[in-house]
């Protein structure tokens, strides 16, 4: 597994699941009957700590700065008394309960099949019907309904940081068809701090944490990783110390972002001119192939296309020899995985070894109302590399007007991606996506999805045999 050590940044000491809720806050977080357990944190530009439900990304409350508390967290150093469980370890069960028993991996994973072809994988996604309130009584304040969202800048007059104001909730409108495009999920009004966000994301993938795509900004993707790492080594990480976060980056490999020559091999191709929406135009092609180098050093380098063209403005990705500013995300997970839960509730994918440890977590798109994953638990079959895949209306749905069984050649860009990893009920399984900024943001239509590097890797951690646990 990537090295995990305690670090030392002005960070919490503490779980995320055993945050406490400030006593002023208590009554916000009471009204909203959330649990304890799934409520998480973040520190903003202003020093504020932005209390949320880690499960429906709702901001609970806001706490103003504590100067004297977050001084003491900054210099002294953690209790002698304060065990230490190694940087891979759970706490230790409470007294008088059981060890968990989880079934032992396998020796060793079986080679990795030839391409296959995938019998069903639900694709097509669809908004989810929620809506999503951010207003807090005597906390938050509404604002005009047309302007954005954000957070007020200091009163340099008064010299006190004011309350943040958010916008209203939006409203749902009218739901798309099954072949409509997908609407991302609006996410919670929260400043980017940019490059500091964009070093967390760096430093996240590198320990096992993904946060889906690196682009910079501050989600519930990258949130659910902080609380995931925070799981294992009990210190949620922020980007409130941007010093702090530039000294784990030495430590885990060198700072967030490096530079990288466009080979000949990159600009070579074959890229598609165009990926069609329509399955039976699809069916029509070779491969389902990247559409630009661009798009495949972004996926490369776990990257949103955007942000590394964002990065690098003035590049022509098409010339070798171009010198480009990429991710440094480091080497994949080794350890095997024994275990996995698929989180429906928090739309995460979280892989354990044969003890019990958590090794990695993926942000996820797991089925949908209409078309809901699987329940219980379930195995792994087999695993099928730039995977075939098949549509078939007649057992799975109907993509706009084709009513006939089609083969989808194999490719990034194809319904599955580039993995399928094939579970024990039929026509299920966990796989890849053409389109990685939009995992954890959209519905399925029962399958779990991953971005196709974060599925690559679980591919090759796991074996037939392992369980999968769908939990709610």
């Amino acid at each position: 597994m990537k090295s995990l050590l305690p670090i030392g940044l002005t960070l919490l000491a503490t779980t995320v699941a055993q945050l406490a809720v400030p006593a002023h806050a208590q009554q916000a977080v009471a009204s909203y009957q959330t649990a304890q357990a799934n409520v998480a944190y973040f520190v903003d530009r202003h020093g504020r700590r932005v209390y949320y439900d880690t499960r429906t990304n709702r901001i609970i409350a806001v706490e103003e700065p504590q100067p004297m508390r977050n001084l003491l967290e900054r210099v002294l150093p953690p209790l002698s008394g304060t065990p230490d469980y190694g940087r891979n370890a759970f706490p230790p069960p409470p007294q008088g309960a059981p060890a968990p028993q989880y079934p032992r991996a396998p020796q060793a994973a079986d080679p990795a099949p030839p391409p296959a072809t995938v019998e069903r994988a639900p694709l097509d996604e669809m908004p989810k019907d929620e809506t999503e309130f951010r207003r807090l009584e005597d906390l938050l304040s509404e604002r005009d309904a047309e302007a954005p969202a954000e957070i007020a800048p200091p009163d340099t007059g008064s010299g006190k940081v004011p309350s943040p104001d958010f916008g209203t909730a939006p409203q749902t409108g009218q739901q798309p068809s099954v072949d409509t495009a997908s609407m991302p999920r609006p996410e919670p009004s929260v400043p980017s701090d940019g490059p500091a966000t964009a070093k967390l994301q760096v430093l996240l993938d590198r320990l096992g944490y993904s946060p889906g795509v690196i682009d910079g900004q501050m989600g519930s993707n990258v949130r659910k990783a902080v609380a995931a790492a925070a799981n294992v080594t009990g210190v949620a990480l922020t980007v409130a110390d941007e010093a702090a976060l530039d000294a784990e980056l030495d430590r885990t490999g060198g700072p967030a972002f490096a530079e990288y020559v466009i080979t000949p091999e990159d600009v070579a191709g074959p890229f598609a001119q165009s990926i069609p929406s329509d399955y039976a135009e699809k069916a029509k092609l070779s491969a389902l192939s990247y559409t630009s180098p661009a798009e495949m050093l972004a996926e490369r380098f776990h990257m949103a296309q955007s942000y590394l063209e964002t990065l690098n403005p003035d590049v022509n990705f098409y010339q070798a020899g171009s010198t480009i500013r990429i991710a440094a995300v480091g080497r994949n997970v080794e350890d095997s995985v024994a275990r996995i839960e698929a989180d429906k509730a928090a739309e995460q994918v979280r892989a354990y070894d044969e003890g019990g440890q958590l090794v990695a977590a993926y942000p996820a798109t797991i089925g949908s109302s209409d078309t809901p994953s699987p329940s219980g638990t379930v195995e792994v079959e087999r695993v099928a590399f730039d995977p075939n895949y098949t549509y078939n209306p007649k057992i799975n749905f109907v993509q706009g007007n084709n009513r006939k069984v089609l083969t989808i050649p194999p490719g990034p860009n194809g319904p599955v991606g580039s993995i399928w990893i094939a579970l024990s009920k039929p026509t299920y399984g966990i796989h890849g996506t053409p389109e990685p900024d939009r995992i954890g943001k959209t519905n399925s239509h029962g399958c779990v999805r991953l971005t196709n590097w974060d599925a690559a890797e679980l591919a090759r951690l796991v074996s037939k045999g392992v369980t999968v646990e769908f939990v709610n």
